[in-house]
């Protein structure tokens, strides 16, 4: 007998009109450490499964009333519905092949053995272990990257969690803009992971981190003898991507003829190995990435016009740090949180540093001065200024003290209008301070929330 791999406490119900092979299939399995429970017909089913968990069903086909084909459809539209086995005499094995069709896990023929019966229903219960054990596996990839993972406490983050959340439905090429280290990869894995598409594979390509030449063999794959070194056939990443993302990153720095293919594969949906004059279905989703003027490039001729309107139809701009810091207190918590010392406390001074700093590196510069920081903080319980490295703790100087009054403006004879002046002053402010709202802010004697109010109702951008 092949020995079988038994699910403790597995529950089977058990469907069968004929008394005599009930009881007998009802012992094979009690005695194979099974939990079984037994009915009469399909009806007795229905109901039982109505009230009871089961983690298989093995029925019969043909009964009377609720047979075994109308069980199966009832079954299939429960929520988490067990496997069914299907038991059909010989001379019904194309009622058996329509079973499968309509759902059902497997079939046996009568008449079987013990050792046949337990070997198929093993069969069928480790496959639905299998099953919803993938199907966890990709509810925690789904809950690693989905939207709320993104920290969006500025209006810009806003928008580009709105496009994501638009985009579930969709299949439509995706354009992210944004400096480096701003978190294009991570935006790109949340419009995988939140869409339609989740189940199927996420493949990132780092364009400007691959040779040229290499390049077209690592997207396109090869045939074997295809070029120097190429020594067997191999898949490109298109191929890796099929029925799920593709994330081109830096696509910017790809060179013009390999522009051309790209474009190609994104208008026929297929590709071709390198080597190879035979096109190859495949159904990917394209999401880009660069950190390069693509419109300047354009102009320049360095990047293809064509390729452009064709990644960019939802086109998204990630900001750089230095814009919205207000988002720093949140994401030092949540890199926090990654290291595994959520417990540590964030002095309210340090806070105030990081927001001042300009993060030419963004948010991936952020990250890692946050790790720096644990390993080498003074208080085992919580992070202060004193452990921000020698040159990130250069706090600019306040401002001077200015006396009462002071604006040198002269109110004219005819008298000015206060809200123009206002906005004029916010615009001037924001000059000096170079875009940061919190120096612009300090200029102005305000709060951050203050001048984040009166940018809106001047409707400054």
């Amino acid at each position: 007998m092949m020995r079988c791999v038994i699910p403790s406490n597995a529950r089977i119900l058990l469907v069968d009109d004929d008394d005599s092979l009930r009881r007998v299939t009802e012992h094979h399995l009690i005695q194979a450490g099974y939990q079984v429970t037994a009915a009469r017909d399909g009806t007795d089913a229905a109901g039982l499964l109505s009230t009871v968990e089961f983690d298989l069903v093995l029925s019969d086909l043909r009964m009377p009333g609720l047979d075994g084909m109308a069980l199966l459809r009832d079954v299939r539209r429960r929520l988490a519905p067990p496997p069914v086995i299907i038991i059909t005499a010989h001379a019904a094995v194309d009622s058996a092949v329509e079973a499968m069709r309509a759902g059902a896990a497997d079939y046996i023929a009568k008449p079987f053995s013990r050792d046949e019966l337990l070997l198929v229903v093993a069969r069928s219960l480790e496959h639905e272990r299998l099953r919803r054990q993938n199907r966890s596996l990709q509810e925690t990839l789904v809950e690693r990257h989905r939207i709320e993972g993104l920290v969006a406490e500025s209006p810009a983050m806003w928008k580009v969690v709105k496009s994501i959340e638009r985009l579930a439905s969709s299949d439509a090429s995706v354009l992210i803009q944004g400096e480096s280290g701003t978190g294009k990869e991570l935006v790109a894995r949340a419009i995988h992971f939140t869409g339609k598409r989740a189940p199927g594979p996420f493949v990132a390509v780092n364009c400007s981190a691959i040779p040229a030449d290499l390049l077209e063999s690592v997207l396109f794959g090869h045939l074997r003898g295809a070029f120097t070194g190429a020594s067997d056939d191999r898949e490109g990443k298109f191929e890796a991507a099929d029925g799920g993302t593709l994330f081109l990153d830096e696509i910017g720095d790809m060179a013009l003829d390999l522009q051309a293919k790209i474009l190609r594969a994104l208008q026929e949906r297929e590709i071709e190995r390198v080597g190879s004059n035979a096109p190859r279905r495949v159904d990917v989703r394209i999401i880009a990435a660069t950190n390069q003027p693509l419109a300047e490039m354009i102009e320049t001729g360095a990047f293809r016009r064509d390729l452009y309107y064709r990644l960019a139809v939802v086109p998204i701009r990630l900001p750089p740090l230095r814009e919205r810091p207000e988002e720093i207190p949140a994401l030092t918590r949540s890199f926090l949180r990654k290291l595994g010392l959520a417990h540590l406390g964030v002095d309210q001074d340090l806070l105030d540093l990081l927001v001042e700093q300009p993060w030419p590196g963004n948010v991936r510069e952020l990250e890692n001065l946050v790790e720096r920081m644990t390993l080498f903080r003074h208080d085992e319980g919580r992070l202060s200024a004193a452990d921000l490295p020698e040159e990130f703790a250069r706090a600019e100087p306040k401002p001077a003290a200015r006396p009462a009054g002071f604006a040198g403006i002269e109110i004219p004879d005819g008298g000015i209008v206060l809200e123009d002046l206002e906005k004029d002053l916010i615009l001037k402010a924001l000059a000096k301070a170079e875009g940061n709202k919190s120096k612009a802010a300090r200029l102005l004697g305000i709060s951050r929330q203050t001048l984040l109010y009166r940018l809106e109702k001047h409707g400054i951008e």
